[in-house]
């Protein structure tokens, strides 16, 4: 039988029913900013009248004005207004592409200019997913407080989050997949038709794995695309995200200050997902909860109901149509292959439970009575990426069982359970570290172990100490050199059925999902020197290594599943320009949902273990 999630793949694929409005489309218009560049937009106009009236939607993007990203023919079908802008260097727009850096000021001229066309609907809603979300953070806050007459009325958030700097260096490492794949579709940019950057997004990109590779990380651009991209050597040169260069671009302290009405959509193997879900909390603390769903599915993925369920959201609030599900949170139980409805994420009832890394191998309740585990990381040869999220269609589960036979990779599992346990929320991994290098990474890997063998991926999460980005954050060695490094792994709703095990991997590397650290505590953008590196586990001390898994304990962790039934497709109406951001880590698997990855170097036997 199918499972739950192609029948939902193949129902958001499936023929479109025809548009409910006709429309009209203005080309071309010029919009001005507060320092005289104008950007260019398109307007989406319904045919007739609307009744009720819905809001205006306002698309910012950098990718173009047209194809499945901006969604405008299918809004517009709907019944919408919709304006479609490019970001300003971008699709004809004036002035330079700096990304991030000027969408605040953009956006919010933006807004003010278009409270005042003719053919404004008297409501503002903003939509789009990635980039085109953040364009949405940018502005809705600041706007909320300080000027909100011509702050926007409701906000549709799909695959993003407010900082992109949290993501480019994720506690101190540099997210060199996704970093250097999207500057380099960005940089061909004018320079190509759109059907070879839809090519290039879809298909494994040789050029783009060689200079994966490169040292210095600085020379990367240019070795895949010729030269040096502005953007991506800003990005190296601030390891720190309190330098300036990041602090003005990132929009998570204005996140409270919404008070737009918020639907969001994520997934759970998306690069942006624990941000945005902490985008969630945020305001949710604030007392105004969004809307949420978060289904099985990576940043590129096609079946997410975004589409459709921000249509029935808008109309919902605005129009008076019923509520489209009863509870506010929607998100797919992986593992179990079910739709949960819930009142709040996580889940009322999750509470953390410590279960500790032993030396021999276990992973277990119990503490161990002392030990450590011990591998070497060598960073000319790092230990792989494999899976995880990532911006590419490839994104989700894999079988980890050949990986974890690799010698720098150290390996606990669980005995069988006797019962399901669920987890639903952010693990976060305790581990008591020391390595003989003066940086070292520490990525850290949930899996289910099936009865056959598999070892599927879960969620994993890393950090860096030693780095020039972490040396505030950094813990203290204590007097045997060990640190108690705190890991967040990304957030989880995983059902691990019976006689299933728990697996936790721990090594120092996933290369090049995030880029190799080369151990000498240098600057990343200019380091080329490599240092192999003994690193240490321990099970002794006060705090021996462990990991809290947020069980969720409640009788809904056991309730029956939600409605299967996704939403209405509604047809895209993609065009020749039509894009996909390529996956850093496209070299390591196919398009399949569960793959078996080659792996480099896969050596037989387990990490060595110092004896008790």
């Amino acid at each position: 039988m199918r499972s739950l999630r192609r029948r939902l793949s193949g129902r958001l694929r499936r023929a479109a029913p025809e548009p409910s409005y006709a429309f009209t489309v203005r080309r071309g218009l010029r919009v001005p900013m507060d320092d005289g560049v104008e950007l260019i937009a398109d307007l989406y106009l319904p045919a007739g009248p609307v009744e009720p009236q819905l809001p205006t939607i306002v698309v910012r993007s950098p990718y173009g004005r047209h194809g499945s990203l901006t969604h405008a023919p299918a809004l517009a079908g709907e019944g919408f207004t919709v304006l479609v802008q490019s970001c300003r260097g971008t699709g004809g727009s004036g002035g330079s592409f700096r990304p991030q850096l000027d969408e605040q000021r953009d956006g919010m001229a933006t807004h003010r200019w278009l409270r005042r066309r003719p053919w404004f609907t008297g409501t503002v809603a903003t939509y789009g997913e990635s980039y085109l979300g953040y364009t949405q953070w940018a502005v809705a806050g600041r706007m909320c407080r300080d000027d909100p007459g011509n702050a926007p009325d409701a906000l549709c958030l799909n695959v993003t989050m407010a900082d992109f700097g949290a993501v480019t260096w994720n506690n101190g490492t540099f997210s060199l997949g996704g970093s250097l794949g999207w500057s380099r579709l960005m940089a061909l940019r004018g320079m190509r038709g759109a059907l070879v950057r839809a090519r290039l997004a879809r298909r494994p990109d040789r050029k783009l794995a060689e200079a994966f590779d490169v040292l210095p990380l600085s020379r990367g651009d240019t070795a895949v695309a010729g030269h040096p991209i502005g953007w991506y050597q800003d990005w190296l040169a601030h390891e720190r995200l309190t330098d300036d260069y990041w602090t003005r671009q990132s929009h998570t302290a204005s996140v409270p200050d919404v008070t737009a009405l918020v639907y969001m959509a994520t997934g759970w193997y998306d690069i942006f997902l624990p941000w945005q879900l902490r985008d969630y909390a945020r305001l949710a603390a604030a007392g105004r909860p969004p809307r949420l769903t978060i289904g099985p599915w990576g940043h590129s993925s096609e079946q997410s109901p975004f589409l459709a369920e921000s249509v029935a959201f808008l109309k919902e609030h605005f129009a008076g149509t019923p509520a489209a599900r009863p509870a506010p949170v929607r998100a797919f139980l992986t593992g179990a292959e079910q739709w949960r409805d819930l009142p709040a994420w996580p889940p009322p009832g999750t509470a953390a439970q410590r279960w500790y890394l032993h030396p021999d191998g276990l992973l277990d309740p119990a503490a161990p009575d002392g030990g450590s585990t011990r591998y070497t990381y060598d960073p000319d040869r790092p230990t792989p990426a494999l899976g995880g999220p990532g911006l590419g269609p490839a994104s989700g589960p894999v079988d980890n069982s050949a990986h974890e036979r690799r010698t720098d990779v150290a390996v606990f599992r669980g005995p069988p359970l006797d019962h399901a346990v669920v987890l639903a929320g952010e693990p976060v991994a305790r581990i008591r570290f020391r390595s003989t290098a003066a940086s070292a990474d520490v990525f850290v890997r949930i899996c289910d172990v099936h009865p056959d063998g598999r070892s599927m991926t879960v969620c994993d999460g890393i950090r860096r100490i030693g780095g020039v980005g972490t040396v505030a954050t950094d813990p203290r060695p204590d007097g045997e050199g060990y640190v108690e490094l705190d890991v967040p792994l990304w957030p989880a709703f995983h059902r691990f059925a019976a006689g299933h095990r728990v697996a936790v991997q721990v090594s120092s590397g996933a290369h090049p999902r995030y880029a190799r650290n080369p151990g000498t505590g240098e600057p990343a953008a200019t380091a080329t020197t490599t240092v192999r590196a003994q690193q240490e586990i321990s099970h002794d001390g006060a705090h021996p290594s462990a990991i809290d898994l947020p069980v969720w304990t409640s009788t809904g962790a056991h309730a029956p599943p939600a409605a299967p039934e996704a939403p209405p497709s509604i047809d895209k109406e993609g065009s020749p320009d039509d894009i996909r951001i390529p996956c850093g880590d496209q070299r390591f698997g196919s398009r399949r949902r569960l793959r078996r990855a080659a792996v480099p170097d896969d050596r037989p036997g387990g990490p060595r273990r110092a004896a008790r």
